[in-house]
């Protein structure tokens, strides 16, 4: 089985090339653009550590892994839109440098190229893992919708947020899992292990995205730091603390919500730490960790299979950026 770090290199030798035609030119440069910032293109690579647990690499993984990493810039594009992003990994976003009419069609067309990647699949597995896209897909932008819902609400609990999340951020991840299982002929049962293993790792992830929006260093991090607070998205951090709060910090956390002064974030994060949200994040993010590490102890191979795996949430529990 291969390393993580070989996987990526792999994939980034399959995928790092321009994937779309030369004309109409600034269509596709924007679309290529966000490709060429790069990224930690972790999903893809799950897609193929997922595989080699049940068969050496197959072609069928890197059309998958190449569908999703399409599929995931296409809905960051539209995602910095929506959040009037002003960067992405440390650089302007599409909409930025191309303007948003011009973002929304590169978003679209990436899509297009996701469904094509989808269509070179042995027929033994492609419908199967058309159904498990095409429902993600959707999933993905109910959650979306969910989030900017949430801006606009002021009485969000850590439910609805959950909820929200795990459509959002985690079945993607959790369909990268069961997609590379499928490919690799996994069992029923182990598949939904594995879907499941992603879905507890995404949530754990997104506390650990929220943590450093908040209190991530900005060079390493590659985003505006405080850019949640700044547009008063729902949280954990934010829920926690408006739940715990006494009633004067609520009151004093719900004024600065609703205004934007030019100390609004430095304020929050002040809440934020004398709520102790800091330290819950943390225990947060190991508790949904441990319930994905308990799906992976299920699956039916070899430990030697699942080091991989191991090694890939501990990266992701512990990055920066």
């Amino acid at each position: 089985m291969h390393t993580f770090a070989e996987l990526s290199k792999t994939f980034d030798n399959h995928f790092n090339h321009r994937l779309f035609p030369e004309k109409p030119e600034r269509l596709y440069d924007a679309a290529q653009y966000i490709l060429d910032l790069g990224g930690k293109r972790v999903r893809p690579v799950a897609v193929l550590l997922a595989q080699e647990m049940f068969a050496s690499l197959k072609t069928d993984a890197l059309h998958a892994a190449t569908a999703i990493e399409l599929f995931h810039n296409f809905s960051l594009i539209h995602d910095d839109i929506m959040d009037k992003a002003p960067l992405r990994r440390g650089k302007d976003t599409v909409h930025s440098r191309y303007g948003e009419s011009t973002a929304l069609l590169a978003g679209d067309v990436m899509l297009v190229r996701a469904y094509e990647q989808f269509s070179m699949l042995d027929a033994g597995c492609r419908q199967q893992a058309f159904e498990l896209f095409n429902r993600t897909a959707s999933e993905v932008c109910e959650g979306q919708q969910m989030d900017m819902d949430f801006e606009q609400e002021t009485d969000v609990n850590m439910e609805q947020y959950v909820q929200m999340i795990t459509l959002k951020t985690s079945v993607l991840l959790a369909a990268c899992m069961q997609m590379g299982a499928l490919i690799g002929g996994a069992s029923s049962a182990c598949q939904e292990h594995l879907y499941a293993f992603g879905k507890n790792l995404g949530i754990a992830f997104q506390i650990q995205d929220d943590y450093l929006d908040a209190f991530g260093n900005p060079e390493k991090f590659g985003k505006q730091v405080g850019g949640d607070i700044q547009a008063n998205k729902k949280t954990f951090l934010l829920i926690h603390a408006l739940q715990t709060a006494d009633m004067h910090t609520r009151q004093k956390l719900e004024i600065l919500l609703s205004g934007n002064d030019a100390g609004k974030v430095e304020a929050v994060l002040a809440i934020f730490k004398a709520c102790g949200v800091d330290a819950w994040a943390e225990t947060e993010k190991a508790a949904y960790t441990e319930l994905a590490l308990d799906h992976l102890r299920q699956v039916n191979v070899d430990d030697a299979q699942k080091e991989q795996m191991l090694l890939l949430v501990n990266y992701l529990m512990n990055r920066e950026s």
